[in-house]
């Protein structure tokens, strides 16, 4: 048996615990046990795409569905999930694809292996529990056990809750921006362009490890005060301060990018489908305020390596990606 960690923004949550049985993990959670195991059969399938409609509010001709799912499952793609008893309650889809290698001609396609996380959701009720946390690690595991250094996955950069896990729990990185990515969405995505994130997630390096590696914190408390993200901004020049609105949302202000800067932070809002409900047009402004931000900042060499969440002196949250040189 070995122990996995069960954390809180990096750090242990006392009275969980994880193991290994197998093929098994076996998450306790105040008193709930999660197994996380690899889906085999047509009927926990068929809930994962329930898991797809409940998560993302996906229609049918959207959701990965059984018949694909079951074909990428048959040749080795992994395909995890998280059962409460025999309930399907969140799961992941990688499969293997390959780095884009333009300036390296010839170079065969194992050299070039990687892992793409095509999809990872929990149903909205089992959310904040670990659960997600828990499906990318043992992805994580089983791409460590078969050699694949690289995951990577595409995200929406103004969702702050996705970018906390993505950048400042698990541990990825990014330096790649692709506009309208999926085309038109429906569900959380309708009535905006899937910009998105291409998530880096370099599962052998030191980086990721320390992200993961809850042994060296063990003493520590469980949660660190609010405002006490750990994450060195010394020096980082905040380039984008949201202005407050007269309805209490936060308005993208004219960006100013300085030419020396060697850590910048860019601010999203703290929740943004709240901005995008309460108005559109807003979250549209947003939308191409980050868009033309984040571009210019990776075409000028900058690359997205952690995320801080806090509140500020009059109670409101912020949210801030930290891109360094």
């Amino acid at each position: 048996m070995i122990t996995l960690p069960i954390t809180d923004y990096g750090l242990p949550i006392t009275g969980a615990s994880i193991s290994d049985t197998g093929n098994h993990f076996y998450l306790l959670y105040f008193r709930r046990m999660i197994d996380i195991r690899p889906i085999t059969t047509l009927a926990d399938m068929r809930q994962a795409e329930a898991v797809q409609r409940a998560a993302w509010g996906m229609d049918d001709l959207e959701i990965v569905g059984v018949h694909v799912l079951h074909a990428l499952q048959h040749n080795g793609s992994p395909l995890l999930g998280a059962f409460d008893g025999a309930k399907l309650v969140g799961f992941c889809l990688g499969v293997l694809g390959m780095l884009e290698t333009p300036d390296v001609w010839g170079l065969p396609a194992a050299a070039r292996l990687k892992m793409y996380s095509v999809m990872a959701g929990v149903l909205p009720t089992y959310q904040s529990q670990h659960v997600g946390y828990q499906l990318k690690l043992a992805q994580r595991a089983v791409a460590l056990e078969m050699g694949i250094a690289l995951i990577t996955w595409t995200y929406d950069p103004l969702e702050a809750r996705n970018a906390h896990f993505n950048i400042a729990r698990l541990g990825a990185v990014c330096q790649h921006y692709h506009e309208h990515f999926h085309g038109d969405l429906g569900g959380i995505n309708a009535g905006l362009s899937t910009d998105r994130f291409e998530a880096a997630w370099w599962v052998a390096s030191a980086r990721v490890a320390q992200r993961v590696d809850v042994a060296q914190r063990r003493h520590k408390e469980a949660r660190r005060k609010d405002g006490d993200s750990g994450v060195d901004l010394s020096g980082a020049l905040l380039v984008n301060p949201a202005v407050f609105n007269t309805d209490g949302l936060p308005a993208p202000p004219a960006a100013n990018l300085p030419a020396d800067a060697r850590a910048v932070l860019v601010e999203i809002p703290a929740d943004f489908q709240a901005v995008k409900q309460r108005d559109l047009a807003l979250a549209q402004q947003w939308r191409r305020h980050t868009r033309q931000l984040f571009m210019q900042l990776f075409q000028d060499g900058f690359c997205v390596t952690d995320f801080v969440a806090q509140t500020d002196a009059d109670g409101r949250r912020r949210a801030f990606y930290l891109l360094t040189l």
